[in-house]
């Protein structure tokens, strides 16, 4: 079965929910070594997300214009620009779509992982979320079904977090700390992984 705009929705209803589950490890997570506040601007994020998906749309394009709308007005973080530049970069390759296909998603995500890159600075190795938008785009290449994408993604999203937990962050505000962020969890990858896991289950 190929994706459509039920399966976005259900998506965001499942990252809503994770989003508000997750809020005060994120906080505590952010607060190692940030602002202690990705928590709170993810379920921010995502409570406007889910809100803002048109009950009868079919577009998926329309979908995510809609989401990418509702991020930029629902926080003035890094996060929800971030968050905004994939709702936009997923618009723009889905406009005129009514369905997706499985093996579609690694392509798409690695528009998503190339705009972001490009918006915030980050490269590969920076112990960022985009290490793990990369890991997962790599796993789901070829995959093609939903079943097949969704082992693949928590996978490399698991393989990804215990790989860069005992490297030192190099972007933002977390580099200050530099060596001392070395054995902590980065709070983006944390919260992509929670995300994923959610949506995925």
């Amino acid at each position: 079965m190929a994706i459509t705009t039920n399966t976005l929705r259900h998506a965001a209803a499942c990252a809503r929910e994770a989003a508000a589950l997750a809020q005060d490890d994120l906080n505590a997570a952010d607060g190692k070594i940030g602002d202690g506040d990705t928590g709170v601007m993810l379920r921010r994020l995502f409570e406007a997300i889910a809100a803002a998906i048109p009950d009868q749309e079919t577009d998926i394009g329309s979908v995510f214009q809609a989401c990418a709308k509702a991020c930029a007005s629902g926080t003035g973080s890094s996060l929800g620009t971030l968050v905004t530049v994939a709702m936009m970069t997923l618009a723009k390759a889905t406009k005129g779509r009514s369905e997706i296909g499985w093996d579609e998603l690694g392509g798409l995500l690695a528009s998503v992982r190339d705009q972001m890159m490009a918006r915030g600075g980050a490269k590969l190795g920076d112990k960022t979320v985009i290490d793990m938008i990369d890991a997962v785009t790599i796993a789901l290449d070829a995959c093609k079904t939903r079943d097949e994408a969704s082992e693949a993604a928590q996978h490399a999203a698991r393989e990804t977090l215990a790989a860069f937990r005992d490297r030192p962050n190099k972007l933002g505000r977390a580099r200050m700390f530099g060596e001392r962020t070395i054995g902590l969890d980065d709070p983006g990858m944390l919260a992509f992984s929670r995300l994923l896991n959610a949506v995925a289950a």
